[in-house]
């Protein structure tokens, strides 16, 4: 179990607050105390709960919201089909109030459930229960998962969620400690989450990213690892570069270059945020440049590098060429600045 980056949580803490959960709370009698202190973390900053259980009588829950000092209504709401809650809750919500609902009797992530979430228009719908349930881990589209044959009874469920009108379902293993902090604070998460909306791509990078972006680059930039890129730099040329957002978070970018007159493009300004080495962006960064490049007319990319040499040649195909056939500006460029560059390109 993966710990909680105490930095990458705060930009979560904007984006979750105002915003409603619905949460299965299925775990273990001996998490139930540590994941009511978790969810009453959400609770303080902001988020909107509505907490029930397939496995725990709703009398239990109420108990252990008590015990840890939840803001809670005191009367707990039955769900039934068909009959419409939403009004009611949203003035227990409103409140600053978690609500807490009875599941009894209902499978988790149940069709109800879900149609409760749909109507309260929780970005976030949560099964905690005792063991991983699903037998597969990371992000998966909904979409995706409607294609296949066959498909575990959770993640059915989950895809069905979705359809429905939910964008998020998660499900996460309630026996590990504060894993629901660790799912909801960090990009790439610690369970399963089935997703209808975006959650992972490579986007045109926005005025607004800009910052974001030199603060990202700054220490490879102080190494030398990248060329250094003012504010005023990238907004003049936002058409060049792109970055890699994921779940509202830009966690990567690449640039590509073009030369006046010249029938290849650098593929410059690549890096990806060190809590994220080793998961393939930058090759699917690279791999993006790339396509652009294509869907220009260009014949080739090139990229001006030293450390990422081995990345280039056995991971992307590229190989090392002389700086003669680049294009000559970039070329000076690379002679005065000193920098022992090597060049390596690849026909497209």
């Amino acid at each position: 179990m993966s710990q909680i980056d105490v930095r990458g949580l705060l930009q979560y803490v904007p984006q979750f607050k105002g915003k409603t959960f619905v949460i299965v709370i299925d775990v273990p009698h001996a998490n139930l105390a540590e994941t009511m202190l978790d969810l009453l973390a959400l609770q303080n900053i902001g988020v909107k709960l509505v907490l029930g259980s397939s496995l725990h009588g709703i009398d239990e829950i109420f108990d252990r919201a008590a015990e840890v000092e939840l803001k809670y209504a005191q009367e707990p709401f039955v769900l039934k089909p068909d009959a419409s809650m939403s009004d009611d809750l949203a003035l227990v919500l409103g409140r600053g109030q978690a609500a807490l609902v009875d599941f009894s009797g209902q499978e988790p992530l149940s069709t109800s459930q879900a149609a409760l979430a749909v109507e309260l228009g929780a970005s976030k719908f949560i099964l905690l229960q005792a063991g991983s349930g699903a037998a597969e881990q990371g992000a998966i589209r909904a979409a995706d998962l409607g294609k296949r044959e066959s498909l575990d009874p959770l993640l059915s469920r989950a895809e069905a969620a979705c359809q429905l009108g939910v964008d998020r379902v998660h499900l996460l293993n309630g026996s590990f400690p504060a894993v629901l902090l660790n799912e909801l604070f960090s990009n790439e998460g610690v369970g399963t989450m089935v997703y209808a909306d975006s959650y992972r791509g490579i986007r045109p990078i926005r005025e607004e990213d800009i910052v974001e972006l030199l603060g990202m680059i700054g220490r490879s930039v102080r190494n030398s690892r990248l060329v250094p890129r003012t504010y005023a730099d990238i907004e003049q040329h936002l058409e060049d570069y792109s970055v890699m957002d994921i779940d509202g978070n830009v966690v990567g970018c690449v640039a590509l270059l073009r030369y006046a007159g010249a029938d290849t493009a650098e593929v410059a300004c690549l890096y990806v945020k060190q809590a994220h080495e080793g998961l393939g962006y930058g090759a699917e960064l690279v791999t993006y440049a790339e396509q652009q490049a294509r869907e220009l007319g260009l014949a080739s990319v090139f990229s001006l590098t030293n450390r990422a040499a081995h990345f280039f040649q056995d991971r992307m195909g590229y190989e090392e060429w002389d700086a003669a056939a680049i294009p000559q500006v970039r070329s000076q460029q690379l002679l005065a600045s000193g920098r022992d560059s090597r060049v390596f390109g690849k026909l497209l």
